[in-house]
């Protein structure tokens, strides 16, 4: 356990900003599932719905710093393919 007050206080930012990256990426994971499900269910405006929050979502996490901007496209390249019917690889 660190004894300087700046670092106490570094490790309870980085402890609160790990929390919020990782509820971006567990965002996007559900909103994957559900977009695959959709798909798979051939409900198209359940899937444009999906891929829509999906793609914002992305979007939100890589300006927040939460996903690198490569990792966010290669994601959303990703669902593209789902949404069009091609399965993911």
């Amino acid at each position: 356990m660190a004894n300087i007050h700046s670092q106490k206080k570094r490790i309870i930012r980085a402890e609160r900003e790990r929390l919020e990256n990782r509820r971006y990426t567990s965002t996007i994971k559900t909103y994957f599932r559900r977009l695959e499900t959709a798909v798979g269910e051939g409900d198209d405006t359940s899937a444009d719905t999906e891929h829509l929050a999906l793609v914002q979502t992305i979007d939100k996490a890589v300006k927040r710093g939460a996903l690198h901007r490569n990792t966010g496209a290669r994601k959303k390249s990703r669902a593209a393919r789902v949404r069009a019917g091609q399965p993911s690889a």
